[in-house]
């Protein structure tokens, strides 16, 4: 097999969250651990929320954490290039095709298949007609041809095998008429242009690999191995929200957490190695695979992350400044 690549792609909208963090943290650890490299890739294409703050509060959580990438951070929304680049050799393939609908037309499309008892999605309109049918002054939207019958099967390393019907698929923008990528489209090209061999991401993440599977397949490139983690839970089971007192890494370094206490903790969090609950970094990444990674999702307790730091150092240890519900005095003392 070539050297593994794994990558961590965040979206620069705000702090790195736990969830971000724990992501993190297993692809270093794969990377690690199989002599491979881990990537940065910020998803900046969201260009009103994305801020400069924000890709230095990642960067800055992701180096305190001891989780250094390889090579330099880099930015999806320089690519967009690239992205038309392959979006435009789809459509000389035949295997994509420019959609001038509007607006409108998609609407009564949708309230068309709802009537009829179908799922509310783009028909297919321009999916064979001619282009000198095409009107004139609309900029079109570039759309894949997604296979109309058939399977799309996701091995995973989580998920186990996970089978999607194709004709549940429409006919997805992968280039919007302005000329920017789509989130599913821009995502494929980069993995495939950085040599990503293994792609970790949330569960919530499942139902676009069977997308992006098509954009892979039309494009002839071979398809990374995958490994859909469930997303994080607070104690009583719910997702993990700003109610659970879900903070950025950057709050829990304030609280008082050491670096590699927070590792460990959130190590344990989706996976296991045996019965251990203490263990070090380099054992970690010795210990590591995919294939402990469980399939339930792991629920965030801040009594036992305080429990991890105090077995981690049973001396001298930094006080945790943290109330009951999560949320921190903006100081941490050390003493000892």
């Amino acid at each position: 097999m070539s050297q593994i690549v794994t990558r961590f792609a965040p979206s620069p909208t705000g702090y790195l969250h736990i969830g971000g963090a724990r992501t993190a943290l297993f692809s270093w650890a794969y990377a690690r651990k199989l002599g491979g490299k881990m990537l940065l890739r910020i998803e900046d294409t969201d260009r009103e929320r994305s801020t400069d703050a924000a890709v230095d509060a990642i960067k800055d959580g992701l180096s305190w954490l001891g989780l250094q990438w390889d090579g330099d951070a880099i930015s999806q929304f320089a690519r967009a290039h690239r992205h038309a680049e392959v979006a435009a050799e789809l459509v000389a393939k035949g295997l994509a095709y420019k959609c001038y609908c509007s607006p409108e037309e998609l609407t009564q499309m949708r309230e068309e298949a709802r009537a009829a008892g179908r799922a509310p999605r783009y028909n297919g309109h321009w999916r064979d007609r001619d282009a000198t049918e095409a009107p004139d002054g609309v900029a079109p939207v570039i759309r894949i041809k997604a296979p109309q019958s058939g399977e799309i099967i996701v091995n995973d390393h989580v998920q186990g095998k996970v089978v999607f019907k194709t004709e549940n698929l429409d006919d997805f923008i992968i280039l919007r008429s302005d000329g920017t990528p789509t989130y599913m489209h821009a995502v494929v090209v980069d993995d495939h242009d950085m040599g990503v061999t293994h792609i970790i991401r949330g569960d919530d993440h499942l139902t676009n690999a069977a997308r992006q599977i098509v954009i892979y397949n039309a494009m002839g490139w071979t398809v990374p191995e995958m490994a859909h983690i469930p997303l994080i839970h607070g104690p009583d089971g719910a997702k993990l929200s700003k109610r659970h007192g879900a903070l950025g890494v950057d709050a829990y370094r304030h609280m008082g957490y050491l670096p590699e206490a927070l590792r460990n903790y959130l190590a344990r969090l989706g996976w296991s190695h045996d019965d251990d609950e203490i263990f070090s970094t380099d054992q970690m990444i010795e210990w590591f695979s995919l294939d402990a990674l469980n399939k339930g999702a792991a629920r965030f307790d801040f009594v036992k992350a305080r429990k991890h730091q105090r077995d981690l150092y049973p001396r001298g240890r930094p006080q945790i400044s943290v109330q009951g519900d999560g949320q921190y005095s903006g100081r941490s003392r050390t003493h000892g």
